[in-house]
């Protein structure tokens, strides 16, 4: 199974719990706040920011805590100062791991991040060491049961999308970043469910990795969605469906 699609899986049944928790607030609340930094507070006129909310809604987050964090963004506020940037590293058996960080302490952050990867046979590696090995794209997340695959397809090619695939409860269309918004508003013109989306790197070729490997690259992943400076982890390991099978037992 494509450590894309799988990583995918698991980052939802990870957010699940973080939402329960009230641990995935901070992080939401950051990527609203540089949303509206970037792109004004309207979220019709902003599409990083309306992905942004779209997440937080599915995280059960207040009303009022998006509201403070648009104004935040907005100067509306007085709020802390983020820095967006990116790491790259390598884990066991060659996998490429890319980290988008948002953070008021970089120094601190890429500290965190070094030791997440050395812990766990891994290693940061230098700016545009690994980025060459993915490709950014648009990427739709749409629950199974609200839609028939058939139709769903039809439509999202119709507006635009490259690809529609899917895993145990979700659908996945994928397409150039510039035809992202083109497809989300078909999609809604069609009151079609749609889960998250936004913006995405996707790997370009896989890495297959198994039995120790495969469980440090698994906790590696993991240590770095659990930091509250890192946004997103993309990386193109490659494990099989019954080594998965045995990660999660």
């Amino acid at each position: 199974m494509s450590g894309h699609s799988k990583w995918n899986t698991i980052k939802r049944k990870k957010a699940k719990v973080d939402a329960e928790r009230g641990k995935a607030f901070t992080r939401l609340i950051k990527d609203i706040t540089m949303a509206a930094r970037e792109g004004g507070g309207d979220e019709s006129a902003n599409p990083r920011l309306r992905s942004a909310i779209i997440a937080a809604k599915g995280a059960n987050m207040p009303a009022a805590n998006m509201e403070r964090a648009i104004k935040k963004g907005t100067g509306e506020l007085p709020g802390v100062t983020y820095e967006e940037s990116v790491l790259e590293g390598y884990g066991p058996g060659g996998v490429a791991i890319y980290i988008e960080i948002l953070t008021d302490n970089r120094k601190r952050t890429v500290a965190e991040v070094r030791h997440s990867l050395t812990k766990n046979n891994g290693n940061l590696a230098e700016s545009g060491a690994v980025a060459w090995m993915f490709e950014k794209k648009g990427l739709i997340s749409i629950p199974k049961e609200s839609v028939d695959e058939e139709e769903l397809l039809l439509l999202v090619l119709d507006a635009g999308a490259e690809d529609l695939s899917s895993d145990d409860d979700f659908f996945e269309i994928t397409s150039a970043t510039e035809d992202l918004e083109n497809v989300r508003k078909a999609l809604e013109e069609n009151n079609v469910n749609v889960e998250s989306y936004g913006l995405t790197m996707l790997p370009k070729n896989s890495i297959k990795v198994e039995g120790t490997e495969a469980k440090q690259v698994l906790k590696i992943l993991d240590l770095l969605e659990d930091n509250d400076d890192v946004q997103q982890v993309y990386s193109n390991f490659d494990i099989d469906i019954s080594v998965m099978e045995q990660l999660d037992s």
